[in-house]
């Protein structure tokens, strides 16, 4: 889905057109679960702050500027639900002395456990936001504050790092 298809969506979610959401949630809820699967690493978590993440997309619509980002606005928004929900979880986890919770991992397909085995959480999340969401590397530089060249570097090598790895797989 193209910037102006986005923005579109967003002001008719703004004019109360609920078709507009569910057309919206559709175009969006693969890049969204993978975006915030680099995060959490957690199907059932991802899950529960997807719906938040929809629900917080129809209460703050009118925050929403038209003519600006529309999909930057919605990972922005994931993105902090996904951080409040680690900072919950590290905080659940000191108070219940679960130390190994938050390591282990629940398989949501093979390239995922491949990434999470492989890639960095800041790779994953340039992969993400470049394979999924088409994102150029100067719109990832800016959203994550790290160089352009830099993000192209970490895309190429974690790239290679897929492709070694599955090379393995294969063998």
């Amino acid at each position: 889905m193209d910037e102006k298809q986005t923005d579109r969506l967003l002001t008719r979610i703004a004019d109360g057109d609920n078709d507009a959401f569910v057309e919206f949630y559709e175009q969006t809820k693969r890049g969204v679960f993978s975006f915030l699967y680099s995060y959490l690493n957690n199907y059932a978590a991802v899950e529960d702050v997807m719906q938040t993440v929809y629900l917080n997309v129809k209460l703050n619509i009118r925050q929403y500027q038209s003519g600006t980002n529309g999909r930057a606005w919605l990972l922005q928004i994931a993105k902090n639900l996904a951080l409040n929900e680690l900072k919950k979880r590290k905080t659940t986890e000191y108070k219940d002395g679960l130390i190994t919770s938050s390591e282990r991992r629940e398989s949501t397909g093979e390239i995922n456990d491949l990434m999470n085995r492989v890639l960095t959480e800041e790779e994953r999340r340039i992969i993400v936001l470049h394979v999924l969401w088409g994102y150029k590397h100067r719109e990832i530089a800016k959203m994550t504050g790290v160089p352009t060249g830099t993000v192209t570097s970490k895309y190429k090598r974690s790239i290679n790092k897929m492709q070694q790895a599955l090379k393995g797989v294969e063998a």
